[in-house]
């Protein structure tokens, strides 16, 4: 029976630990475990298999309209006593395929995450404001923010509003009121929930994922009107964030953005995940940017390429650059130095640190 089939994966598949389940016809079944795909089961999925399992998982007519229109959809799968599952169904080649991530229920502390805690909780703290967190596709970014609202949750009295495309993590409300909203079930696009959403009363906003100018636009205007908005971005580090958010817009207006964001971003946390050396999954790499008042007015002027600098000395202020996190996880021995090498933004500058030589390009 095809639902028993996909059931028994997902059961193997978060009892194997594994991250992100990957599934297409006439392919083993593979699974990220520690950073790594591996094959976790022997017997090939079979069309029929792969077309039977797509349409146990479209379960509803919605679904299945939106698939078929669009030969690709995310959603949300619950399976009583193995977990959430975020299911990506997409096709290749004519045929169904899905990646689907395992979500646990459980939101862990900074602490448990290995997040910078004070620079967290700071950027918990703010008033309004505008707080990303970036990184590639399976950095931890959703579980990052997650630990942030649950700090919140716990320790503050505000109103948080979350629009996501597909809510991920599931909120019980503590001392603050937590509403949750996704995209095609809820509300029909992120512009649409936030031309709406500062009508509503919140203190903090939480935007799923950034991708396109509307929703930066209308990010930027709920900050402005004194609302914490925290949200996501694919990008590897702060500089190309800023650089991003800019070119989201044409060039007329790229003076007004930066003017902006010097006034509204308060910090961006970079992430990348490494293999821990012990084995025992991974643990990520940061980049810390706070801005102040030197950074904003770098902002302002246009002189992004120069914040790098302020990061690699801003430790005072709570900053740490991609190159200062690698070396202390190697030299704490929780990565090895090969694999730290192998995601720096560069390998020479890298080197330079873990041998303790500065260099100063300011």
């Amino acid at each position: 029976m095809p639902s028993l089939k996909i059931e028994q994966i997902f059961e193997k598949m978060a009892a194997m630990g594994a991250s992100d389940l990957f599934l297409r016809i006439n392919t083993v079944p593979h699974a990220r475990i520690g950073g790594k795909v591996q094959v976790i089961d022997n017997q090939l999925i079979t069309r029929d298999e792969m077309w039977a399992i797509k349409d146990f998982l479209l379960d509803d007519e919605m679904k299945r309209e939106y698939y078929a229109k669009n030969f690709d959809i995310d959603f949300i799968y619950i399976q009583p006593g193995v977990g959430r599952f975020r299911v990506n169904l997409f096709t290749q080649r004519g045929t169904p395929a899905l990646v689907a991530r395992h979500v646990t229920d459980i939101v862990k502390t900074f602490e448990e995450l290995n997040l910078p805690k004070d620079l967290c909780k700071q950027f918990c703290h703010e008033a309004r404001g505008l707080v990303l967190v970036c990184g590639p596709a399976g950095s931890g970014k959703s579980t990052s923010i997650a630990s942030m609202i649950d700090y919140i949750n716990g320790n503050k009295e505000k109103h948080i509003v979350t629009i996501e495309d597909p809510i991920e993590f599931l909120f019980k409300d503590k001392k603050s009121l937590i509403n949750q909203r996704e995209l095609g079930l809820d509300v029909v696009s992120y512009p649409m929930a936030l031309k709406h959403v500062t009508q509503q009363s919140p203190d903090i906003i939480y935007i799923g994922t950034i991708r396109d100018t509307d929703t930066m636009q209308a990010a930027i205007s709920a900050a402005e009107l004194g609302v914490l908005v925290m949200s996501t971005f694919h990008t590897i580090n702060s500089i190309q964030t800023i650089e991003r958010i800019v070119n989201f817009f044409p060039p007329h207006l790229h003076n007004e953005v930066r003017m902006q964001l010097s006034l509204l971003l308060k910090g961006v946390l970079s992430l990348r995940l490494l293999s821990r050396k012990d084995g025992q999954g991974r643990i990520p790499a940061y980049e810390a940017m706070v801005v102040t008042p030197t950074i904003a007015r770098l902002i302002r002027e246009g002189n992004i390429t120069q914040i790098q600098s302020f990061i690699d000395e801003g430790e005072l202020f709570g900053m740490r650059s991609f190159k200062q996190s690698l070396v202390k996880l190697v030299k704490d021995g929780l990565v090895s130095e090969e694999d730290a090498r192998n995601v720096a933004d560069s390998k020479d500058e890298f080197d330079l640190e873990l041998r303790g030589i500065k260099r100063f390009n300011r």
